[in-house]
């Protein structure tokens, strides 16, 4: 009996193992495809990727923008003003609208009265103006300020350099009798000396503050790029470190300085010839030159034009008359030259005297306004003097 039981156990087993067996194939298989998923996966790995990267975009353009806003701040800074880099956008901006909208008035009212140009051609011409005339005055103004800004700066060191030995000298009296090195450039502030007591005063504030005094005088002595300005900051700082006796030390690098001054001044003297020379060249010389050229050219164009009157005239077939050069086009070429020449003679004769370009451009337009007059005033008196011999 029991393995009756068994055996009909096992049958019931099998029936039912090959019932679900049966119902299983009856039903459909699904479809499983893996392709499907990893490309949504890619898909959405791939917006992520992407904003990312306009991110990463968005935030260069933005640290940029800040690097050149600090710079700019920083240059201006240097020149002694306090004006925001925002400002100064929106300034040469509204510049640049201003004399764009002077200029579009003046051409459609031109146009309109004097050639009577249709509406179109004056619509296209200011659309022209607007889009590369404002470019252009753009990038000039830029320039301009950027050349302004250079020059301050330049002033600036230039006084900071001629009162430095006597600003030395004063801190190294004070620490002699007894301050401290912070203390006695504190002291030594003098409203004489301009921009380098208030630069002095920046530095005190700065190391009242908690710096070090031997960063604020190198952020200092870097401010300017001046090499007499970093030689004597960085002897300082030195010393400082070593312990020696700074009010000596400052004493030397005075005395050092006005010996420099001496020297260069010694310079400048030896080769005064040579400036002499220069200015004699650029301003009375050329203007002379050029202006008997030009008499020389309406003399000699009369001269040939009586010549070819008196040959045609007794039947002879000879032609003194031609195409040659016109008075009008020699004048603008030789006031152009002049202005040329001025220009660099200015330039040569300050690197020559005080080693730099930059302290020969007050000298430009006192050069390029003299050379030009006397050109005029030579042209006329010439003109006059052999006019009355021909």
């Amino acid at each position: 009996m029991p393995n009756l039981k068994e055996f009909l156990k096992k049958k019931q087993e099998e029936t039912a193992n090959q019932e679900e067996t049966a119902n299983q194939a009856d039903k459909p298989k699904p479809k499983f495809n893996i392709f499907p998923f990893f490309k949504k996966k890619h898909k959405k790995e791939g917006k992520i990727e992407h904003f990312k990267k306009e991110i990463k975009k968005q935030e260069k353009k933005r640290a940029s923008v800040q690097k050149r806003r600090h710079n700019l701040m920083l240059y201006v800074e240097k020149a002694g003003l306090s004006i925001a880099p925002e400002l100064v956008s929106k300034k040469l901006f509204n510049i640049c609208v201003f004399i764009n909208l002077i200029i579009s008035a003046f051409l459609i009212y031109h146009f309109s009265t004097t050639f009577g140009i249709t509406w179109p051609t004056i619509l296209l011409s200011i659309a022209t103006l607007w889009i590369f005339v404002f470019i252009m005055l753009l990038f000039v103004l830029w320039v301009l300020f950027y050349l302004v800004i250079d020059l301050k700066i330049f002033k600036r060191k230039i006084g900071i350099e001629d009162v430095l030995p006597d600003f030395l000298q004063l801190t190294a009296s004070n620490i002699k009798a007894g301050m401290t090195i912070d203390r006695a450039l504190w002291y030594a502030v003098r409203p004489r000396f301009g921009v380098l007591a208030k630069e002095i005063e920046i530095v005190a504030k700065e190391t009242m503050g908690g710096e070090d005094l031997e960063e604020a005088l190198q952020k200092f002595a870097d401010k300017y790029g001046s090499a007499l300005l970093k030689r004597s900051i960085s002897l300082l700082i030195e010393g400082i470190e070593a312990g020696g006796e700074i009010g000596d030390l400052l004493n030397k690098i005075a005395l050092n300085i006005q010996e420099t001054k001496i020297m260069k001044r010694e310079m400048a003297a030896n080769v005064t010839t040579y400036v002499i020379f220069i200015t004699f060249a650029a301003i009375l010389a050329a203007p002379v030159l050029f202006a008997l050229s030009g008499t020389l050219i309406q003399v000699i164009g009369s001269f040939g034009s009586v010549l070819d009157n008196g040959a045609s005239g007794a039947g002879f077939g000879l032609s003194f008359s031609g195409s040659g050069i016109e008075y009008s086009d020699f004048k603008i070429f030789a006031m152009v030259s002049l202005i040329v020449t001025s220009f660099f003679s200015a330039v040569i004769i300050a690197t020559i005297k005080k080693g730099n370009a930059k302290s020969g451009l007050k000298y430009i337009p006192i050069f390029i306004i003299t050379s030009v007059t006397l050109f005029l005033i030579a042209d006329v008196v010439l003109g006059k003097l052999l006019g009355n011999f021909f």
